[in-house]
């Protein structure tokens, strides 16, 4: 049987033409001459993970996004040009010059997403996708990174992923939440590290603070149970360079996830044959921040009509009205300065708003004590690490705002009052 070159020629050009998922290719790493089309997969070392293109919802809508490679239910724990899709099915993903890694549909001259970074000789790098997650362009020889998707994430934290602040290129790391569970697309919630104050984690819509998991105390944020050594290892830095918060599973074989959803509820998730949530926030009435008002504290085994109490030394704003409705105010004729003042403690709770809150981490809390009781501006105090009895100094000079019971995880904060208050307390605990 005679066979033409012409004839040749239209069956590899229809071949080239097939779908791309006929004829998928599994890659180790993106180089300028191998770069990955829709229907590609790029797959860490050890398999963990893999990127290609994906469509969560309209299939005409593709996006390169990373997921669990061994997981049966694709989990998307991240995703590049969430903002603006491919509407073709000719996507590629590769390293060039003037942008270092780029995104592009059927026609390459329009870029729909970058890596933002200039290469002088593109083909000195290469991409690759870690054992962690994390999508890596890096030069090759010196393996020197010059980008990292860790840097920009999306609604998934990972372990070994930063949240916090760079404070030298003033790079944010913090979540933020999908549109909906079908269009990747930057949502309305956002989940990060306020670095005002004593830095602490915050659960946002916009700029209205839904939920406070409150800072870092030694081996906990405020709000959070104790991190299990045999579960999570983690790291808080908090220097002139930058400040961060990162976890890491201490085994390997675990895989978890901590994810905002576009619901706005930050949940952490553990993989057992099914994803198993073992933690989320916020559920209870009290999560949700401020929900009593300054100076009080929220306790949810209380009926939410009395879940709201003001904090010793305080009273209701309005007498018509509830705690919860119109939050305390200091006592009235109550005198807190230099006329035998003291302090109550308040225990196992949440720690109050730290945004405006003084630190000073080389005090010990008996220092911290004396400190405050000197300053008549000085409302309350409590230890900045809560291990070892107390470490470190923390301060708040004006209202109270978002303390809750925590009774299993909670800290304990000492409230300045004045010396009518402080008997009958002591009164209280003789009678008791």
């Amino acid at each position: 049987m005679s066979f033409s070159i012409e004839a040749f020629i239209k069956i590899l050009l229809l071949f080239l033409h097939l779908p791309s998922s006929i004829c998928q290719l599994s890659l180790d790493a993106l180089k300028p001459n191998h770069p990955i089309r829709d229907g590609d997969i790029l797959v860490s070392s050890a398999q963990i993970f893999a990127l290609g293109f994906f469509s969560p919802g309209n299939p005409q809508h593709r996006y390169v996004g990373v997921w669990y490679n061994k997981v049966p239910e694709q989990t998307v724990v991240w995703v590049a040009n969430r903002d603006n899709p491919v509407n073709d099915s000719y996507g590629v993903l590769s390293i060039n010059g003037d942008g270092g890694l780029v995104i592009h549909g059927k026609d390459p001259s329009s870029p729909l997403w970058s890596a933002n970074v200039t290469l002088s000789s593109p083909y000195n790098f290469i991409a690759k996708l870690l054992d962690t997650g994390n999508l890596v362009l890096l030069e090759n020889g010196s393996q020197r990174v010059v980008w990292e998707g860790f840097n920009y994430p999306s609604d998934t934290l990972l372990s070994f992923m930063k949240m916090g602040l760079n404070r030298r290129s003033g790079l944010e790391w913090h979540l933020t939440s999908w549109k909906s569970k079908d269009d990747p697309g930057t949502g309305s919630f956002t989940y990060g590290i306020d670095p005002m104050g004593f830095p602490q984690l915050f659960l946002c819509k916009g700029r209205e603070a839904l939920w406070r998991a409150g800072p870092w105390i030694g081996d906990r944020l405020s709000a959070l149970p104790v991190m299990t050594a045999t579960v999570y290892n983690a790291s808080f830095v908090n220097n002139e360079d930058e400040i961060s918060l990162v976890f890491a599973v201490a085994k390997e074989s675990l895989i978890t996830r901590v994810v905002i959803d576009e619901s706005g509820i930050f949940q952490a998730f553990v993989w057992n044959d099914q994803w198993i949530k073992f933690y989320s926030h916020p559920t209870e009435w009290c999560d949700y921040y401020g929900q009593c008002g300054p100076n009080t504290n929220c306790d949810s085994e209380k009926d939410y009509k009395l879940a709201c109490t003001c904090l010793p030394g305080f009273e209701s704003k309005s007498p018509s009205l509830s705690v919860g409705e119109s939050g305390c105010i200091r006592k009235a004729g109550a005198s807190i300065c230099q006329n035998g003042e003291g302090f109550v403690k308040v225990a196992c709770v949440k720690i109050p708003d730290s945004s405006m809150a003084y630190v000073n981490m080389s005090m010990s809390l008996e220092e911290c004590k004396q400190k405050c009781l000197m300053d008549c501006s000085c409302t309350a105090y409590t230890s900045a690490d809560d291990r070892g009895g107390g470490i470190g100094c923390v301060t708040w000079h004006g209202d109270l705002m978002d303390m809750r019971t925590v009774s299993d995880v909670g800290q304990d904060l000492y409230v300045r009052v004045d010396v009518t208050s402080l008997g009958t307390f002591f009164m209280f605990i003789i009678l008791h």
